[in-house]
């Protein structure tokens, strides 16, 4: 890799590394703000002022806010269900806030688990989800194929005492691939996804299909391949009766035949990374 390159590459990674701080940076501060009676709707709205304030104009998703038993899908068989509802946060109750801004070309797609008050079940859910992250970044790095990756966080899950959450996503997707996107002041929304956003997954979908890769990493025959190259947005999801917990961060695949090199987390200083740091 010639200098010029590399150098355009940590240009480019640090462009997406500030998009995320900025997204985790808005789940932190909403989340302080709610309170007993605030509704997933006005979360979600909250999220969208906050960073519409810090200048974001286009989202490869908009912003979702999920309370009490909708953290872990309970009943979610379409995907308008996804969408945010007037369910009421009370004393206790998990919440997830999940966001997908665009910023300057660059996107992130980010998930933040918390609870109004104690609620020990969604901390030890958090708490269990630091094997996942390890285990995910490991056999990427061996490069086995994403199908088999996902069956493992699924054993994990089993072993743990968990269910599998992000099985009732569209696709049963835990990843997706996340490029630079041509940024307009406006973009049209397609059930609550950005077009430019969902214009160039079409393109790496139709790309991918004539080699042999997806940019949907799901438990399907379609993820039969060894990790593609390029930037995915990681989240898996473990519930229990009732009760959700996730984190969705940026994995970076590179070529490298360098194993720390091959696969990276784009950011180590997230809160949910914080959280297992200072727990050890």
């Amino acid at each position: 890799m010639t200098t010029a390159v590399a150098g355009e590459r940590a240009a480019e990674l640090r462009g997406f590394r500030k998009v995320q701080r900025l997204a985790y940076e808005c789940a932190e501060a909403v989340a302080a703000r709610l309170e007993p009676g605030v509704t997933e709707r006005e979360a979600a709205r909250m999220q969208r002022a906050w960073l519409r304030e810090r200048g974001v104009r286009d989202w490869f998703h908009l912003p979702f806010a999920w309370f009490g038993d909708r953290t872990a899908f309970v009943n979610f068989r379409v995907p308008l269900q996804f969408f945010p509802t007037d369910r009421r946060l009370e004393p206790g109750m998990p919440f997830i806030l999940d966001m997908a801004p665009v910023h300057g070309g660059f996107t992130a797609d980010i998930g933040y688990s918390g609870s109004l008050g104690l609620n020990p079940l969604q901390d030890k859910l958090m708490d269990d989800l630091e094997a996942h992250r390890e285990l995910i970044l490991r056999e990427v790095r061996e490069r086995r194929p994403l199908r088999a990756i996902y069956e493992d966080v699924d054993q994990l899950m089993v072993r743990q005492g968990y269910a599998n959450r992000h099985r009732a996503y569209p696709f049963g997707v835990i990843a997706h691939k996340v490029d630079r996107v041509k940024e307009r002041r406006w973009s049209p929304k397609v059930f609550g996804f950005g077009t430019q956003s969902l214009k160039g997954l079409a393109a790496d979908a139709l790309h991918g299909h004539r080699e042999g890769w997806s940019p949907l990493w799901s438990p399907y025959r379609f993820s039969d391949h060894p990790p593609r190259p390029g930037l995915w947005a990681v989240e898996p999801h473990l519930g229990f009766r009732g009760t959700g917990a996730k984190f969705e961060e940026i994995l970076v695949v590179t070529d490298s035949e360098d194993p720390e090199e091959s696969a990276f987390w784009l950011d180590d200083d997230l809160p949910h990374v914080r959280r297992w740091a200072e727990g050890k």
